[in-house]
C-alpha cells in the first residue's frame, strides 16, 4: 500500500473512533501512529477524502454521513448470529444500503448480499460483527 493510501486508511479509523475537531487534532494522531505529515498534508487529505465537518465541529466521512442517513430512515432491525447480521429494510431500499455500507469500507465487514427488503452483512469475525450489529443500533437511536 502506497504512503498516501496508508494514511487515508488510519485518518478513517481515526475520524470514526476518536471526536476530531481540528486539523492540528488530526496530525498530532497521525504522528502518533508513526507518520511523519504536516498540517498542510492533512488539509489535502481532508479534501481529498471528502471530510465534512459535524453539527459538533468533529470530522466525519462524507459516505459514513450518507449511510448513516440511509439507515436512520430506511433500517427496520438487525439481527446477528455469529459473524452473519441479518437488516431488515424498508421494501426496494436493500440494493441502495447495501452499496452506502460497501461504499463505507468499514473494516468489520467483509461484504453484503442484497434483497428486495433483506441484507446479509458479513462481518469479518464475530466481535467484529457485534460491533457492527451495535454501530448499526446506536445510529438508528
Amino acid at each position: 500500500m502506497r504512503k498516501r493510501e496508508e494514511r487515508h486508511a488510519v485518518i478513517r479509523q481515526i475520524i470514526r473512533s476518536e471526536n476530531i475537531k481540528t486539523q492540528r487534532d488530526l496530525v498530532d494522531r497521525l504522528i502518533d501512529q508513526g507518520f511523519q505529515c504536516t498540517q498542510a498534508t492533512v488539509s489535502r487529505d481532508i479534501s481529498e477524502m471528502g471530510l465534512r465537518k459535524s453539527g459538533d465541529g468533529s470530522y466525519v466521512l462524507a459516505e459514513d454521513l450518507n449511510l448513516k442517513k440511509m439507515i436512520v430512515d430506511m433500517v427496520e432491525s438487525v439481527e446477528r448470529a455469529n459473524n452473519l447480521i441479518v437488516v431488515k429494510v424498508s421494501p426496494g431500499a436493500a440494493n441502495g444500503v447495501a452499496a452506502a455500507l460497501d461504499a463505507a469500507t468499514l473494516p468489520e465487514v467483509m461484504g453484503t448480499i442484497a434483497g428486495d427488503d433483506t441484507i446479509l452483512v458479513i462481518g469479518r469475525t464475530e466481535e467484529e460483527a457485534k460491533s457492527f450489529e451495535e454501530s448499526v443500533q446506536r445510529m438508528r437511536g
